[in-house]
């Protein structure tokens, strides 16, 4: 059987192959005229996905539950250096074979199991969809607040699932933005996150050289000290650290969804390992200097940069504003929160589904899911929905590193994941090993959260799912890792 080993080869012609399943054109294999990304590309869109309003509330949060300025930014910083080597381990078979995440966790799941951690990153963006509309739908509310003198009588006409008509009124037409963009198909994504990324930046310096111009430094923030100290001092960075992690675990996991389309593994690699950690931190420490001077400006703390353009009166500079909100919500929804479900609906339901649809059925979850209400509360935020979902996802990146890296050695025969007869349909499709091994690190990692002897463990739980589930791949699929490395066998 012939391996796929880079763009000059085509491995087979599916259409001629009866025995193909779970197969469509979107998650065929890439071939060389489809990679097209380059460095640049790459570079960009971790510019676009970490310069957003989470990215920019997260490190105010931390302070907001007792770290300094420096500990809130530091734990950002520490936070993406960890997660980036799940990042690049998993972009390597993205690359090297062409293959996006759902194809590729059929190797350790069955062409059919790969289903289930499918699943769990599809439900997890439709809440991040959820989230990232709710605040574009915000940016432009606030526009139109100022723009049109009666929008605030207009606004307040009823209330509906903690938004209201207003509210409701911006986020649809923020979510159409985000359709319209996904029906253009995955190339659009690049040429749109090409120019997103820098403009976004650019709205960040501005708002910073605002804030030490307006309140002639950066407040008083920087110089506050830690409300907590000793063991709850620990007690707040732990699960920060965590939710730092969770904050990307979902692209850890389907980033081969984006590097299957790049030039060489030097371009993806080199433009994610300089656009994630250094991104994240620079506009991480924005957001805390900008809401240090809003205490000096407006005497009271304006974390939410949303809200804080809303006292900028100026139409024109409101516009202008509040468009680079909209453009940096729609480029990290774009490429985070629609890209990664469409390709995993599509492994549900290959014959009914493509790239399109499989988006459109992500908006609508997004809607019924109302996630928008998690980001409220920064305990809620930090400590149940990053924490939580990063004990699903923890364990799902430790079995595809596992499986790829340890037990297969980078080797994989691309035509066999997409067939019944293959050595990746093990027993009707599923690998039940590898079930077993996800299941083991969500039920120790979230254990935690219904026992309080145990709520260190949750405390920790992406990476106390990612070490248990890796350990136990690693012990029950021990005894077959020569087979793997040589032939396949249909079922263990």
């Amino acid at each position: 059987m012939p391996e796929y080993d880079g763009p000059a080869k085509t491995p087979y012609n599916p259409v001629d192959n009866a025995d193909l399943i779970r197969f469509n054109q979107d998650i065929a294999p890439t071939t060389g005229p489809q990679k097209t990304w380059t460095f640049y590309n790459y570079l960009s869109l971790w510019i676009g996905l970490a310069h957003n309003i989470p990215t920019y509330l997260m490190a105010g949060g931390f302070i907001a539950l007792g770290l300094n300025w420096w500990q809130a930014i530091l734990t950002v910083l520490v936070g993406n250096l960890i997660v980036l080597i799940p990042i690049l381990l998993n972009s390597h078979p993205g690359t090297k074979y062409g293959i996006p995440f759902p194809v590729y966790a059929r190797a350790s799941f069955g062409v059919v199991g790969a289903s289930i951690p499918a699943l769990l990153r599809a439900l997890v963006a439709a809440g991040w969809f959820g989230i990232e509309t709710a605040i574009g739908g915000q940016a432009i509310q606030t526009f139109f607040l100022v723009l049109i003198p009666q929008w605030g009588r207009i606004s307040n006409a009823f209330t509906f699932v903690g938004m209201n008509f207003g509210g409701w009124i911006g986020f649809m037409i923020f979510w159409f933005l985000n359709i319209w963009i996904i029906f253009h198909g995955i190339q659009a994504v690049r040429r749109f996150e090409a120019w997103a990324g820098p403009s976004v930046l650019a709205l960040g310096i501005g708002l910073l050289i605002w804030a030490y111009t307006a309140a002639h430094g950066f407040g008083p923030i920087i110089s506050q000290p830690a409300t907590v100290n000793g063991a709850a001092l620990w007690a707040v960075i732990i699960p920060s650290l965590t939710g730092v992690v969770g904050f990307w675990a979902t692209l850890s996991l389907n980033i081969p969804d984006f590097t299957r389309f790049a030039k060489s593994q030097k371009a993806q690699s080199w433009g994610q390992i300089l656009g994630l950690p250094a991104t994240m931190t620079i506009f991480s420490a924005i957001g805390v200097l900008v809401t240090s001077a809003t205490v000096v400006v407006f005497h009271h703390s304006i974390s939410d940069p949303v809200l804080l353009l809303g006292h900028f009166h100026n139409p024109f500079l409101l516009l202008i504003s509040m468009a680079a909100v909209v453009v940096a919500t729609l480029s990290v929804n774009v490429a985070a929160n629609i890209v990664s479900p469409a390709y995993d609906f599509i492994q549900l339901f290959p014959k009914h589904l493509n790239f399109r649809t499989g988006g459109v059925l992500t908006g609508i979850l997004g809607i019924i899911m109302v996630p928008w209400l998690l980001i409220s509360n920064p305990h809620i935020y930090i400590f149940s929905w990053l924490d939580v979902y990063s004990g699903f996802l923890g364990p799902v990146a430790a079995i595809l590193i596992a499986d790829y890296w340890v037990l297969r050695r980078r080797t994989l025969v691309v035509l066999e994941l997409y067939q019944r007869t293959g050595g990746y349909y093990y027993a009707h499709g599923y690998n039940f090993k590898a079930i077993w091994a996800l299941l083991a690190g969500i039920v120790v990692s979230l254990i935690g959260k219904v026992v309080p002897m145990l709520a260190w463990l949750f405390h920790y739980s992406w990476f106390v799912g990612f070490a248990v589930a890796f350990i136990v791949y690693l012990s029950l699929m021990w005894s077959h890792r020569e087979a793997l490395r040589t032939t396949h066998v249909a079922s263990f």
